[in-house]
């Protein structure tokens, strides 16, 4: 017997149980999204390795440790190209808005959604190939497209119930200029207490001391408390920017806090970084994390653009919305589930299964196979979740009428077939 095959680690299947509860959620996020008047990108997952090194940053964790990259060869040609599987989603939208010309002197609103993949430990809610949904807007630079965007996802909180459940920090880590003079602060100060620091910010603290700023070691945050602070190096443009910014989101009622350590692990970000984080899956986690990229798209090759968007993951956002919401299930498989006994029925069964979903669109309808008596088809229906039976016998068939049962009061009444289309979109509603 052949050894059995099973997935890549940190690879999972989602079988039908678990995406008919990311469909709920995926459908929730997209109308959302949808109704702010952003629209859909589709980028590839595999892109040429230079993108992500040149947009996150060639001495982050991205690019250094979990990318899956390998080199490809065209079968007649003697270059060898080297490829990376998407760790994120905005270098590859960025180069697509370059390349198609959707960039230069215009407004865009997009969003997508997908597998990105990174090559770190697996734990829960944190896989190697992971999903996530992103929004990124090109062409606008003003804070209010920063609180429209972070009042979205607030939206997202409410429609999903976890609204009580995350909490907004935020930040503004200037411009370039302000944070390299703020860099070459931070990196004096780590210097005189090199020997308290543990060994991970030692190799970050001359290669991307920022990110020393995040540092999980309660030790280091101490120290952290006598460093210099990034507010104090900000520019002027920076600080007006994020004031307003705090002004617009108390103005729509949206509560923040100021997290000075909050600076981002790609270096593409400029002024605005935000995070929503949940306490509620044990360690505090972040749900959906970005900020302002002013420079990436002229850094990428394009003409200076302003940018704006984040991304989120969402085996987290799954994972939070069963944690605090058990009421949160998936929708049912059927509304309508079509038995069928008798002579001659199944060919009148599936018939009127698909004039039916010509007449109600979006309708779903499941016709019953492999016979079986009434007991066992309704046993079947109630399985599936349906609303409503219909029950064609060898007198319907003859008759051209069918009973339709409503499966939650019992009350069932005979219909003529061409009336029966307006009498299920009454039932259902």
């Amino acid at each position: 017997m052949s050894k059995k095959i099973q997935s890549v680690r940190g690879m999972n299947d989602y079988l039908p149980e678990d995406t008919a509860v990311w469909q709920r959620v995926e459908k929730i996020i997209k109308g959302v999204v949808e109704s702010y008047g952003y629209r859909e990108i589709r980028t590839p997952v595999l892109e040429q390795t230079p993108l992500f090194k040149r947009a996150i940053g060639e001495v982050t964790d991205v690019v250094e440790k979990e990318m899956y990259t390998f080199n490809d060869r065209e079968r007649d040609a003697e270059e060898v190209t080297s490829l990376t599987m998407r760790p994120e989603g905005t270098a590859g939208c960025v180069r697509a808005g370059i390349e198609h010309g959707l960039l230069h002197n215009q407004e865009q609103r997009l969003w997508y959604i997908g597998p990105m993949f990174r090559h770190e430990r697996p734990q829960k809610g944190r896989y190697r190939q992971f999903h996530q949904m992103g929004l990124e807007v090109f062409g606008l630079q003003g804070p209010d497209i920063d609180a429209e965007l972070i009042m979205l996802t607030a939206r997202w909180w409410r429609e999903l119930g976890i609204a009580e459940h995350v909490h907004l920090e935020l930040n503004s880590i200037g411009s370039l200029d302000a944070r390299a003079k703020y860099r070459e602060a931070l990196v004096a100060f780590l210097e005189q207490h090199k020997e308290k620091l543990d060994e991970d910010c030692k190799r970050r603290m001359y290669s991307n001391p920022l990110r020393v700023l995040d540092s999980k070691n309660q030790q280091v945050q101490a120290l952290l408390n006598d460093a210099p602070e990034l507010a104090d190096y900000l520019d002027e443009e920076s600080r007006e920017h994020f004031t307003e910014l705090c002004k617009l989101l108390e103005a729509v009622g949206i509560p923040y806090t100021i997290n000075q350590r909050l600076v981002r692990g790609l270096d593409y970000y400029n002024r605005t970084v935000f995070e929503w984080v949940t306490n509620s899956l044990g360690a505090q986690g972040t749900v959906c994390a970005g900020g302002r990229y002013d420079g990436l798209v002229e850094q990428l090759g394009g003409r200076a653009t302003p940018a704006v968007g984040f991304a989120m993951g969402l085996e987290r956002l799954v994972l939070l919305v069963q944690a605090v919401n058990p009421e949160f299930t998936a929708d049912p498989v059927v509304d309508i589930y079509l038995v069928a006994s008798g002579a001659q029925t199944q060919a009148a069964a599936l018939n009127l299964a698909e004039r039916l979903r010509s007449e109600i669109p979006g309708v779903k309808l499941m016709t019953n196979h492999g016979g079986g008596n009434f007991k066992k088809q309704f046993a079947r229906a109630d399985k599936w979740g349906a609303r409503v039976a219909l029950v064609l016998g060898e007198s319907e068939v003859a008759n051209h009428t069918v009973v339709v049962k409503d499966l939650r009061s019992g009350e069932q009444t005979a219909v003529v077939q061409d009336s029966v289309a307006a009498h299920l979109r009454t039932l259902l509603g």
